[in-house]
């Protein structure tokens, strides 16, 4: 089995080869481990994607608005998702973001993932019919399981999401009502063992 590590550099490498910058081709490597991390196939789609990528024509979109649609030739979901991680501060204020024709939107998705940990938001994202949960980028949940990723997505939509408790007012004041009987008064024992309490002065 390969490492996270062997799988980072060597992307990285390949990406390079490809024709990508250096820096372009590090968050290429970064993204690509991270969807090995979470059993999500990463390299079979970068695999495919690079093989595919001096033969047929993709659109570079470098300046994200709310609404992006590339009506000749698919995005290419790497400069696509480099410029998301760079304008994920601004794009945090649109709160619904949509794309149409993205190629290999699976690799874009590495790429929101770590953006929804810079931001500290969870990111909810539908491919097509299909729908994501990004969760700081800890944790990828989905309902593709059993079904292969598609290599040309005609809609992504990305909502970003308000951070909210999963909990009522009521559930929280319950629990922390029974933490409370933890609570120990302060008692005249408590004070002499205080911090610098007893302490002998040596001078």
């Amino acid at each position: 089995m390969k490492s996270l590590s062997e799988i980072e550099t060597t992307v990285k490498r390949a990406s390079k080869a490809a024709g990508y910058s250096w820096g372009v081709s590090e968050e290429t490597g970064k993204s690509i481990r991270l969807l090995e991390l979470f059993s999500l196939p990463g390299i079979k789609h970068l695999n495919e994607y690079l093989n595919k990528k001096n033969k047929s024509k993709f659109e570079n979109l470098n300046l994200i608005s709310e609404n992006n649609s590339s009506s000749n030739n698919p995005y290419c979901p790497i400069t696509l998702g480099v410029s998301f991680l760079d304008q994920i501060n601004v794009l945090e204020k649109l709160k619904k973001i949509e794309f149409k024709n993205v190629a290999y939107p699976i690799i874009f998705i590495s790429f929101i993932s770590r953006s929804s940990e810079i931001i500290g938001k969870k990111i909810n994202v539908k491919i097509d019919e299909k729908k994501m949960l990004l969760n700081l980028n800890v944790n990828i949940i989905s309902n593709f399981i059993d079904q292969e990723f598609p290599k040309i997505a005609n809609k992504i939509e990305v909502n970003l999401l308000e951070n909210e408790d999963n909990f009522t007012d009521d559930e929280w004041n319950n629990l922390y009502k029974l933490s409370e009987e933890t609570f120990v008064e302060e008692s005249d024992s408590l004070k002499e063992g205080a911090a610098g309490a007893g302490l002998t002065d040596n001078d």
